[in-house]
């Protein structure tokens, strides 16, 4: 048996092995010589070469290089022969709708019935009755409506049982009152497979009780960037870490091989993704490219799928990401020569999520390269439809071989055999169904408090400060103190996480909470401020909680290894406690290592906290003493990805992999850290386009008149484009002067206010994803013509009729958002965006613009059936 697994460290090329220093007081030699040899210009030392022009040649796998593995599951020839027949008696559309997965948000049961459909889902954004917050019955009743649509025989056919899939990724995440646990790269921390496999189990057990069968999880990714916006998806950038912990999380899901159907027990279909080198991309770009060799594909991105597959799982899921060029999801080598021949793969290949029209010659309607490369089973959450008709015409083309779809349409029947889903009956008559009181119960949590526990990375103590006595005066300050939605990141109840109503968070804790009945219970004081400030007595000790803002895949993408400037203000709130005289101790909520040497320079005790999920006592359980003034929990979280010295990519190690002090360590004097960044904060974004009343770096504003021509850029205010009739002044919108608001006279025919860029922005993941323009707006006079919302991609304008405004509130601000889809719809050349708003109207009125952003949180949405 073949296996690839390295010693931490080791498998990174040179210009990314750590910098190591010997003890904490070391690390300022590092730091000079690293910042001596930086430019300043925000561009790493030595930088990954760009990705070339894909060859076929350079993504093409040698699967005699690869390493095999061991498929467990015992051969059974009655199921082949099941199986054998069962295709034999399918007619072209039953085959060809087995190997397809609709969307909730898209697809109903009588579409499951009469489009045979193998599959469906729930996105980050979908729920029973396009409700994603529904509450737990629904879902399981939901489960059973999908059910008797494919096992109904009213038309004659095979009626084959439907699978439903979630990504159950932290838990039973997208499912109110559920337990959340803290995300992989705090998982990573604890170095504890025998807590992943409990974990496992506890999720595969709530997810049961919805009728669901499959998650896609584990994420066994090994980034290697964590610029990336899924970087904490991944347990670890180390592959003998990730690998360790593949199979015990699997058979925590699953159960173990050949011990019975897995929907006989407490278990779940489970998934290992993404295939292959997600963690590999070129500058961490979420979707983008591998530019590595086959080497190193094999050694770090490959060895946990060893793992996964020696564990059995059932299904594994191909990137969105490229090799060399070229997409995963269209890559015949790897997909069916090295992972179904070599390696010895035998469940079901799915796609992510429409990601076969990213495929080259493939639109999201027609793309049988993915097929044929070796996807059993395509992800095609809202055009499963014109996939289905397509893929019927390309079989009876030749064009996708009849023997291909019979072997993709057997690897699915095959899983669903497995999983026992033939004799399974309906969702809510299965083991675990409808035991609503197992979400979010006693047991869970206490299983989840542990993983947060056990997750907390211990980065600086001096003199001892913890942990804190719970009999004294503790303040609780910064933004992420007592907010759930905060600690527990993307992909919690919706894609991205936010937006969040903390109602929506039944028996959860926040880390303010679970401070505060610890301190109760042993007779201290808590108090919670934000801002820092108090009144009284001067607290014995402080503890501010900062940190990064939930995100999840492409939106999490950065330039830089740093906290976003408006994510830093807990520092100077910290820097005022500091003056006062209270000791502070620094948590940081992260889903990936930040630079952070001005945070660490000023606190007196820093914990990486990661994204710990629902649990908030867990962090109580380090920071604090007993009541007794004995040790509750000393520190055994030990760094899954190396923490920078800098925010430059690819830049110094301030701490290696697998650092971590505990209560134990001698503590040597506090060297300061220096606190220069080593990039720039100015540089432009893709996604924010006007913040604070001013256009982001690399965006302008400008007022535009069509019929002249004339553009007018506009840099201060307050401003009179008398050729355009419009003046701009400024407002204020949460801060002074935050807005700036436009009065359209009217009197020059049509004008436009407009946000622009020299350098278009690609925003096809983001239309993909069904995110929306979305713009912080307050009308304040009603307008006298109709208004146009358009978006430029160069010579090409997508418009949108917005009537007069009326779907907006007058004099109050809300958010409008605008979905991309739409957009696209209406024209919109998507890839190369350099102007992504332009508000119009011939006639007369007066509005103010706080903010232009991307997302999926709007107050308004407009509809684009009626726009």
């Amino acid at each position: 048996m073949v296996r690839s697994l390295l010693q931490p460290g080791r498998h990174l090329p040179n210009r990314q092995r750590p910098l190591r220093a010997n003890r904490i007081g070391t690390h300022t030699a590092v730091a000079a010589l690293a910042l001596a040899l930086m430019v300043g210009t925000g561009t790493p030392a030595a930088a990954q070469a760009a990705p070339a022009a894909p060859t076929d040649a350079a993504a093409k796998a040698h699967p005699d290089l690869w390493p095999r593995a061991q498929w467990p599951w015992r051969a059974d020839p009655a199921m082949e022969r099941r199986i054998a027949a069962l295709v034999k008696r399918m007619t072209l559309e039953e085959k060809v709708g087995q190997i397809l997965q609709a969307d909730l948000s898209t697809v109903t049961p009588e579409d499951v019935h009469r489009y045979h459909l193998g599959s469906v889902l729930n996105g980050g954004n979908a729920g029973p009755g396009g409700n994603d917050y529904a509450p737990a019955p629904e879902w399981l009743k939901l489960a059973d409506a999908f059910y008797d649509a494919s096992v109904d025989k009213r038309d004659g056919g095979v009626a084959i049982p439907v699978m439903w899939g979630t990504d159950a990724v932290h838990g039973h995440s997208n499912i109110v009152g559920a337990t959340l646990f803290p995300h992989n790269s705090a998982l990573g921390a604890t170095h504890d497979p025998a807590l992943l496999q409990k974990i496992a189990a506890v999720t595969a057990a709530e997810v049961r009780v919805t009728g669901i069968d499959w998650t896609f999880a584990p994420t066994i990714t090994v980034p290697q960037d964590t610029r990336w916006g899924r970087a904490y998806e991944g347990y670890s950038e180390d592959p003998a870490l990730v690998a360790s912990y593949a199979r015990p999380f699997i058979e925590g899901l699953q159960g173990k091989p050949n011990s019975g159907p897995v929907l006989a027990g407490p278990h779940v279909i489970a998934t290992a993704k993404h295939f292959l080198a997600d963690g590999g991309t070129f500058e961490g770009r979420d979707q983008g490219d591998a530019v590595i060799d086959e080497a190193t594909l094999i050694k770090v991105h490959a060895t946990p799928y060893v793992s996964a597959i020696d564990a059995g799982v059932l299904s594994v899921m191909a990137s969105f990401s490229s090799w060399h060029g070229v997409k995963m999801t269209g890559n015949k080598s790897l997909l069916t020569d090295v992972l179904k021949k070599r390696m010895g793969f035998a469940g079901l290949v799915v796609s992510d999520w429409n990601a076969h029209g990213q495929v080259a010659g493939c639109s999201n309607a027609s793309c049988p390269q993915a097929v044929n490369a070796g996807i059993d089973l395509l992800m095609a959450p809202d055009s499963w439809k014109a996939l289905y008709h397509s893929l019927i015409a390309q079989v009876r083309d030749g064009i996708v071989p009849t023997a291909r779809l019979d072997e993709a349409v057997g690897a699915v029947l095959r899983v669903k055999m497995r999983a026992g889903l033939f004799e399974a009956g309906r969702p809510s008559s299965r083991p675990l169904a409808g035991q609503f009181d197992l979400l979010g119960s006693a047991a869970h949590r206490a299983v989840a408090r542990q993983a947060v526990q056990e997750s907390l990375v211990l980065l600086k103590n001096q003199g001892g400060l913890l942990p804190l006595s719970p009999k004294s005066r503790i303040l609780v300050a910064g933004d992420g103190a007592d907010d759930i939605a905060r600690q527990s990141g993307g992909w919690t109840l919706s894609w991205q996480g936010t937006g969040l109503d903390p109602k929506l968070f039944p028996g959860a804790t926040t880390l303010w909470q679970g401070i505060d009945a610890a301190v109760r219970t042993a007779g201290g004081t808590a108090t919670l401020s934000p801002d820092g400030s108090f009144a009284g007595p001067k607290p014995d000790a402080a503890i501010v909680i900062f940190g990064e803002t939930p995100y999840a895949e492409f939106q999490g993408d950065v330039r830089s290894l740093q906290l976003k400037p408006d994510q830093r203000a807990p520092l100077e709130t910290m820097r005022k406690l500091k003056a006062a005289g209270v000791p502070v101790v620094a948590v940081m909520l992260t889903g990936r290592p930040l630079y952070a040497n001005p945070f660490l320079n000023t606190a007196d005790a820093f914990v990486v906290a990661w994204l710990p999920g629902s649990e908030g006592a867990g962090l109580a359980d380090g920071l604090l003493r007993k009541a007794d003034g004995s040790v509750a929990h000393d520190f055994t979280g030990r760094l899954p990805f190396r923490w920078p010295m800098t925010a430059v990519p690819g830049g110094p190690t301030l701490y290696p992999l697998g650092h971590g002090l505990s209560l134990k360590t001698p503590v040597a004097a506090w060297a300061p850290l220096p606190e220069q960044s080593g990039v720039d904060d100015s540089a432009g974004s893709t996604t924010e386009y006007f913040q604070k009343g001013v256009p982001t770096p690399g965006w302008s504003l400008e007022i535009q008149n069509p019929a002249s021509g004339g553009i007018t850029r506009i840099t201060s205010v307050p401003a009179n484009v008398a050729d355009s009739g419009v003046a701009i002044t400024a407002t204020d919108y949460q801060v002074q002067e935050g807005a700036r608001t436009f009065a359209f006279s009217g009197t020059k025919g049509e004008a436009a206010l407009a946000l622009t860029t020299h350098a278009p922005a690609d925003l096809s993941r983001e239309t993909n994803g069904e995110m929306m323009l979305v713009a912080t707006i307050r009308v304040d006079t009603k307008p006298t013509a109709p208004v146009t919302l358009a978006m430029r991609s160069g010579a090409q304008t997508a418009r949108l009729p917005l009537g007069t405004l009326d779907m907006l509130p007058h004099g109050s601000w809300t958010t409008l958002g605008v979905p991309l889809q739409c957009l696209r719809k209406a024209g919109a050349s998507v890839g190369a965006v350099d102007a992504p708003l332009i508000l119009s109207t011939p006639g007369a009125m007066t509005v103010s613009l706080a903010r232009v952003k991307l997302g999926m949180d709007a107050q308004v949405r407009l509809d684009c059936a009626t726009h």
